[in-house]
């Protein structure tokens, strides 16, 4: 769109996330309408949001039983004071997150988003071996070209260096291991590379000596490495090392749960347990900030005992799990129940996914990757070598405008793109995603 002098002034008295200044005041949108699929400019051009914003509006912008839901819970109470107790609503919230929690991974502590819940379970993990007697247990792996959130630690948990060297020196004890995706075209095959990556955390678990290692942190399919979903094997291969060297398996689903991959959460495609699990974006339905740390109940049991003990969970946050993130979580789950969305998402997957082979006809496409409606598409300058765009002509760059241009919003970057369509989607959405994602993909091909 194009801004006004006074919107580029005050875009230039503001940060928009991960963006330059420069780059939002010629590119940038001001938005100030969404509905459904949709999200309009101030000038009324109407745009497909093809990501729920940012992976958050699964059920769509403004999705009606959420909004009737949080009205109501307005006329109750809004806000309860968190050092005291917890309001009835917030109760009822634990006792429905807990019962779509993988096992027995049913202890539930409500946050205002996924930075806060990784903050919370870096706390929890450390904090639960010191009261188990484990004190010199500290230290976390975690995965490069990850993503984990903007805090402190969450940020040095990532594995992007573009999001993490300018805040470094980090947090102290966090360590980190290749990527399935770093060394695929150093094996034969996709399984070898993530058998290979999977016994890498196990050496990495050895030689740091296990009795220092806390905890091991994966996202189940990784956002910013380009969707990309490790094998079954990798999951189980690492759940079992765990298991071996006693180090709590987290994940983290704060964008891959709720419904968009065809599960409740993803690690149920790979048939595994965490011991801790962290979730948000999609929760609320894009209404409400929220965010979840669910633990072991067995570890929770650490954290309790007398007053004097000082054994309580040393960690809270003032908006955290109040009512209205309550209500509106509830009636996210009880949508995506009622609706049977966690099947649609995978029927609905299956032929986005379809559409997207489609593109491989421009001869850019090295593959497309994910499960459910959460897809992401790898950009090559050639499939048959997989020879990356030069630095200078990066197809991607080129689509983060083009998109934008032609009224669609979706995740790009500069070797790949990503949609994560709403579940209220249907067929005949579908091809109008797949027909702007063409034209704005040959509009990006004709600019390099």
């Amino acid at each position: 769109m194009k801004l006004t002098e006074r919107q580029k002034e005050l875009i230039g008295k503001t940060f928009i996330d991960f963006q330059q200044t420069s780059y939002m005041q010629e590119h940038g949108v001001v938005f100030n309408r969404a509905e459904g699929l949709y999200c309009w400019d101030t000038n009324g051009k109407r745009y497909f949001d093809a990501v729920g914003g940012v992976y958050v509006a699964t059920l769509g912008h403004r999705h009606p039983e959420i909004l009737d839901a949080m009205r109501k819970q307005m006329e109750k109470s809004i806000f309860v004071p968190p050092l005291h107790g917890i309001s009835d609503t917030g109760l009822e919230f634990i006792e429905k997150m807990g019962s779509i929690t993988p096992g027995n991974v049913n202890f539930i502590k409500g946050f205002s988003g996924g930075s806060e819940a990784n903050e919370a379970a870096f706390k929890f993990v450390r904090q639960y071996y010191k009261q188990t007697d484990r004190p010199t247990k500290y230290k976390f792996i975690s995965m490069y070209l990850s993503y984990h959130g903007a805090t402190m630690a969450a940020a040095t948990a990532s594995g992007g260096s573009e999001r993490r060297t300018k805040f470094e020196p980090q947090v102290g004890g966090f360590l980190k291991v290749p990527n399935p995706l770093q060394f695929r075209d150093r094996f034969a095959d996709w399984e070898e590379a993530n058998k290979f990556c999977a016994d890498w955390i196990e050496e990495v678990i050895v030689n740091e000596n296990p009795d220092t290692i806390a905890g091991v942190l994966l996202e189940p399919i990784c956002n910013t490495a380009g969707i990309v979903k490790p094998t079954t094997e990798f999951f189980q291969r690492v759940r079992k090392t765990c298991d071996n060297h006693n180090v709590a398996l987290i994940l983290d689903e704060v964008l891959t749960g709720i419904a968009k991959t065809g599960r409740m959460f993803a690690s149920e495609i790979f048939g595994i347990v965490p011991d801790v699990l962290t979730t948000g974006k999609g929760l609320s339905g894009g209404v409400y900030p929220m965010g979840v740390m669910a633990a072991r109940e067995d570890m929770a049991q650490a954290f309790i005992g007398k007053p004097e003990e000082g054994l309580q969970f040393g960690h809270g946050h003032t908006w955290a799990g109040n009512p209205l993130a309550g209500a509106v979580g509830i009636a996210t789950i009880d949508i995506i129940q009622k609706y049977n969305l966690c099947e649609k998402a995978r029927s609905l997957g299956d032929y986005l996914n379809k559409k997207l082979e489609q593109l491989k006809k421009y001869g850019c496409i090295r593959e497309i990757r994910g499960s459910g409606v959460l897809r992401g598409v790898e950009l090559v300058k050639d499939p048959q070598t997989n020879e990356p765009f030069p630095k200078k002509s990066k197809l991607g760059d080129a689509l983060k405008i083009t998109s934008v241009d032609n009224g669609l919003i979706m995740r790009v970057d500069r070797d790949w793109f990503a949609v994560c369509p709403p579940l209220i989607a249907e067929k005949k959405d579908i091809d109008e995603l797949y027909d702007l994602i063409e034209q704005s993909l040959k509009k990006a091909l004709d600019m390099i």
